[in-house]
């Protein structure tokens, strides 16, 4: 018979996929002769049946689960529901990727009204007896009967102020049977059934709760998100309690073997005295700082410390560890890889690497996507004298600015509608992960740097502050007071949680930079990769911070962007709307001494790397004025009897631009169709290349540039605009610079084009992959109106895995390009080929790439050390796939 429960002893760390990541680690710490309480674990496997049969446990699992709860009642010389000697268990998830709090846990399982007489006699402590039972009513009221936290949060403060009690610890025996009678009212008004007094019972329906946990909203949010896939399922694992809140000489806390923020090796966490593990992660109290316990238990921080140096060294890796000190007895509940910053992340790698513990390969392995997208964090701009209005704790590095929201649904709501907000609440629970999703920040006024709001927004990159006691929110009236400051919720608010503080209104954000450990890791992730890195730069100060990041060269400028600035704009503007091709050219060779000037400073900060530039892309419609507000301005002037001169200048402008509309412009006159029908549009922009390259040559800078023809269809219109370039740059080069070595290629982005490639490629020097528009053409989508419309709603029906505008469609656009590179290299078998659409920033897109066998990706200027990484990872994952005895992809 499948085996579906096993105890800690029977475990190992390779079973993950089988006992969950808690499980397996339970059972590897057990093995290590760590001071594990004893328990079993219900595998992933019996979950997957318990939904395969509608939401039963599989038959006969019950049987198993109570035959493994024997060995723990033997362990514990304690037996579950007995009167004197009561056994409590812990009913924990446990997903094989980690998912911090996104599924439930229930604590102090077994004990009913006659059982808590014995958990009290037996301790001889009734206030501790009751204390735990209230907290197991509780949890498994919200857990298993899904009745609102509020209303047991509601009797309970009602309770405190009735009886003048501000903590918990100040509550008497008696109180908390007052409250748990209130307790088991509330249960059997909102679940229409009584408290269940068999633990049996209990144990079972908590199972059954802990496996539905796996699809709660939070969940699947939360797998949505990493990527975690929805069949993984979740195991259980069941354990016996041990108890930090019997008094000053107990308590539980969470420890890392690391800082998680900044990857400093030093023991970071919190603990709490008195107090039960879903105190410290929710909020409740603000705990204490892990040092403290070296005064307050110097025995039991001796014994953590040499436990977290053992399990670091075990895993090689940095650990987030869990532990529970019972009566000066150390206890350790869990220990996983922690969830840590894209900083600490690149700090602990290379630190491990040279401390030998890990190789280089394993370094570059161990930096996930989520760490490289939040790495280069902003930090708040203090060239002016700041003033903070607050300060709570730093538990989420970097820095935000936006608008106050208060729960999690209108952080969502007002994103979707463009803005920028900061989620400020009292704690954040599970519940609230898609608020933190949405939100540029976050800001708590309770919870440490361990509570749910710290793990989640670190995990997440995001900003956040917690514990601001100053906080006082009232939800009633939408605002949130700060000393003597109050903000409605809309107002702006910026925070800087580097440093934990928090100041009014919006402030500018400066962008990061480099560390030395990022350079190491770079320099590590440039010795394996063979993919090149370029990036997607269109002036000259994107040219130097994209080399800066370690750029190879220039994929992609765009020569359009260059136009929109103010000053140049009108004279774009002008040559659209000239009269004749005399008037064009006029204004064209005031254009043609600005790209000029724009060309040479981008030659010299790339000198010596290869540079790509598009000529003019986009209708020539898009650089013009909106038509709805030259009517509007029209009409103004027909009313207020303006000047007529003014008015026929107007007419003409609209008539110019009524001329220009297409139905579908991005399908319309645009790319090299420009160039064909208006050349001398080509003609300027070719020259200024030639002649800032001339120009930067006669300076000594060594200039590569490569001049791409946009929107290819037919080989004929890359044919007559190769002979375009050929022939200016004849004219334009003098004698002495005619030696000059230049490149001619083309954007693939139309599907025709990547389907005739060999015919194309008999007039490119290179292929560039434009995955934004190919991916447009190749699906019949058109990007804004998709993304906006309804391309979620695919993707929540599992149509499309995935947004194909930022994970690249490797079963239609992929096998396009694979086409293409085939096809293209048969006629020309040194015909360099990359993509520059977003997807060169995407890892899986990049990891296409390099099995494609293309040369190269371009990549925004800020993705640039992340494409290096991700370039380097593919190459590992490649080389792992090959069979022994096979030559390596490096």
């Amino acid at each position: 018979m499948l085996k579906r429960v096993y105890s800690f002893n029977e475990g190992k760390l390779g079973m993950k996929a089988l006992l969950g990541g808690k499980g397996a680690n339970l059972a590897e710490m057990t093995t290590l002769g760590l001071p594990i309480p004893p328990g079993f674990t219900v595998t992933t496997e019996a979950c997957r049946a318990y939904f395969a049969s509608g939401g039963k446990l599989p038959e006969g699992l019950l049987g198993e689960i109570v035959i493994a709860l024997h060995d723990i009642e033997e362990a514990q010389s304690a037996i579950f529901g007995d009167t004197e000697r009561p056994l409590l268990v812990s009913v924990r998830s446990g997903s094989v990727t980690s998912m911090p709090g996104m599924m439930d846990t229930i604590l102090n399982l077994g004990l009913n009204d006659e059982t808590v007489r014995g958990l009290a006699e037996q301790s001889r402590n009734e206030t501790f007896a009751y204390d735990c039972y209230r907290r197991f009513i509780q949890m498994f009221g919200e857990v298993v009967l899904g009745i609102d936290s509020i209303h047991f949060n509601q009797l309970q403060e009602q309770s405190k102020q009735t009886n003048g009690r501000v903590s918990d610890q100040e509550v008497s025996a008696g109180e908390w049977k007052e409250l748990i009678a209130n307790y088991k009212d509330l249960v059997a008004e909102r679940s229409g059934q009584p408290f269940p007094q068999d633990v049996y019972q209990q144990l079972q329906l908590a199972v059954e709760a802990v496996f539905r946990s796996w699809n709660n909203m939070r969940a699947k949010v939360y797998r949505k998100a990493f990527g975690i896939p929805d069949e993984q399922g979740t195991a259980v694992s069941i354990q016996a309690m041990v108890f930090g809140n019997l008094g000053n000489d107990s308590g539980t806390g969470v420890l890392f073997t690391r800082n998680p923020s900044t990857g400093v090796k030093e023991l970071y966490g919190e603990y709490m005295v008195n107090a039960q593990g879903e105190d410290v992660v929710a909020g409740i109290r603000t705990p204490n700082p892990i040092p403290q316990l070296l005064e307050e238990l110097p025995l039991v921080y001796d014994h953590l410390e040499e436990l977290a140096s053992l399990l670091e060294c075990h895993y090689r890796d940095m650990q987030d560890i869990e532990f529970t000190i019972e009566k000066g007895n150390l206890y350790l509940l869990q220990t996983r890889s922690g969830k840590r910053t894209g900083q600490a992340a690149v700090k602990i790698a290379v630190d491990l690497v040279e401390e030998g513990i890990i190789s280089k390969e394993e370094a570059i392995q161990r930096i996930e996507p989520s760490h490289m997208d939040q790495l280069l964090h902003r930090s708040i701009d203090t060239s002016t004298p700041l003033e903070a209005i607050t300060q709570g704790l730093p538990a989420s590095p970097g820095a935000a600015s936006g608008r106050i929201v208060f729960d999690a649904d209108t952080a969502v709501n007002w994103t979707k509608d463009g803005q920028k907000v900061i989620l400020v609440s009292v704690e954040t629970s599970p519940d609230d992960v898609h608020g933190i999703i949405a939100a540029e920040g976050v800001l708590t006024s309770r919870g440490g740097m361990t509570s749910h709001a710290a793990v989640v927004a670190r995990g997440m990159g995001k900003p956040c502050i917690c514990g601001c006691d100053a906080l006082s929110i009232d939800l009633s009236s939408r605002s949130v007071s700060i000393g003597t400051l109050t903000f409605q919720e809309g107002e702006d608010i910026s925070l800087d949680s580097t440093t934990g503080q928090v100041y009014q209104g919006s402030l500018s954000l400066n962008e990061p930079i480099i560390t030395p450990e990022l350079l190491k890791l770079l320099e590590i992730a440039d010795g394996i990769r063979t993919l090149k890195v370029y990036t997607n730069a269109d002036t000259p100060l994107d040219a130097v911070k994209a080399r800066e990041f370690g750029a190879e060269g220039i994929g992609l400028c765009r020569t359009e962007h260059m136009f929109f600035s103010g000053n140049r704009l009108p004279i774009v503007q002008a040559m659209i709307l000239a009269d004749d091709q005399e008037e064009r050219i006029l204004h064209l060779n005031r254009l043609l001494q600005m790209q000029q000037f724009d060309f040479e400073a981008m030659f010299s900060a790339m000198d010596g790397l290869p540079m790509t530039i598009r000529l003019l892309d986009p209708p020539l419609h898009e650089f013009l004025p909106n038509l709805e507000q030259l009517q509007e301005r029209h009409r103004e002037l027909v009313l207020s009897g303006g000047h007529a001169e003014e008015l026929q200048r107007l007419k003409s402008t609209i008539s110019k631009v009524h001329e220009l509309r297409e139905i579908n412009p991005m399908l319309g006159l645009r790319g090299v169709r420009l160039g064909i029908l208006f050349p001398e549009i080509y003609d300027m922009q070719i020259e200024a290349i030639f002649k800032a390259a001339e120009a930067a040559l006669r300076r000594g800078v060594d200039v590569r540039p490569g001049i791409m023809i946009p929107l290819v269809g037919h080989s004929n219109e890359l044919k007559q605009m190769r002979e375009l370039v050929d022939k200016v740059a004849v004219q334009v080069l003098s004698e002495e610079f005619k030696w000059f070595k230049y490149r001619v290629g083309t954007m693939i982005e139309v599907p025709r084009a990547a389907l005739l490639a060999d015919s194309v490629a008999q007039y490119a020097d290179f292929f560039s992959f434009g995955t934004n528009d190919l991916t447009q053409m190749t699906f019949g989508y058109s990007r804004d109106d998709a993304e906006g419309k309804f391309l979620g709603s695919y993707m929540e029906k599992n149509i499309l895995e995935t947004n194909p505008f930022q994970v690249l469609d490797q079963d239609g656009v992929g096998k396009l390009i694979e086409w293409a590179v085939v096809k293209g290299r048969a006629k020309k078998p040194f015909l360099e080929t990359g993509i520059c659409g977003e997807h060169g920033g995407d890892s899986e897109s990049i990891l296409f790439c390099h099995r494609s066998g293309l040369d190269y990706v371009s990549c925004s200027p800020y993705r640039v050390p992340f494409a290096r990484i991700a370039a380097a990872q593919a190459a590992l994952l490649v080389r792992a796939e090959q069979p022994e005895g096979t030559l390596s992809a490096l």
